[in-house]
C-alpha cells in the first residue's frame, strides 16, 4: 500500500497577504489560486514545485477559527520544513525579516531553528545529517 499526506490546511487571515509571506520571504511556490465564491479561494502553495506535501492557505471564516490562527497547535512548533543548505535559507530568511525565537544549534540529527510565520506559528527549519 502506498499512502501520503497530500495536504493540510493553514488557517490565516488574509489569502494576499499569506502568498505575499511564503511565496516571497520563505521562497514557497504558489501552486493554485482559484476564486472559489465571493470569500472563498483554493490556495495551495508548497516549499518547492516538486514537494509531494502542499498547504492549502485558508482564510478564517468563523470567530472559532479566528482564534486559531497562529497558534494551530497550541503553542508547539507546528512544521517542519527540511533543507538541502540551512545557512543558505537561514541567511535569507533573516535578510527578509523572519522572526527567529533562537539561535541555530547542532543536534544529533542535524542543524536547526526555531522561527515564527507572520501569525506566529513556530515553524522548525532543519538540515538533517545525512
Amino acid at each position: 500500500m502506498s499512502r501520503k499526506i497530500g495536504a493540510f490546511t493553514l488557517v490565516v487571515k488574509d489569502y494576499d497577504e499569506a502568498i505575499q509571506f511564503y511565496v516571497s520571504t520563505l521562497n514557497f511556490t504558489l501552486i493554485e489560486d482559484t476564486q472559489l465564491d465571493d470569500h472563498k479561494r483554493w490556495v495551495i502553495i508548497s516549499p518547492s514545485k516538486n514537494n509531494e506535501t502542499n498547504i492549502l492557505l485558508a482564510k478564517a471564516a468563523t470567530p472559532e477559527q479566528e482564534k486559531a490562527i497562529g497558534n494551530q497547535t497550541g503553542g508547539r512548533v507546528f512544521l517542519f520544513l527540511y533543507t538541502d543548505d540551512f545557512w543558505r535559507d537561514y541567511n535569507d530568511m533573516k535578510a527578509k525579516g523572519v522572526i527567529f525565537i533562537e539561535e541555530p544549534r547542532e543536534e544529533i540529527y542535524g542543524t536547526v531553528v526555531v522561527f515564527e510565520d507572520l501569525y506566529g506559528n513556530k515553524w522548525d527549519l532543519i538540515e538533517s545529517k545525512k
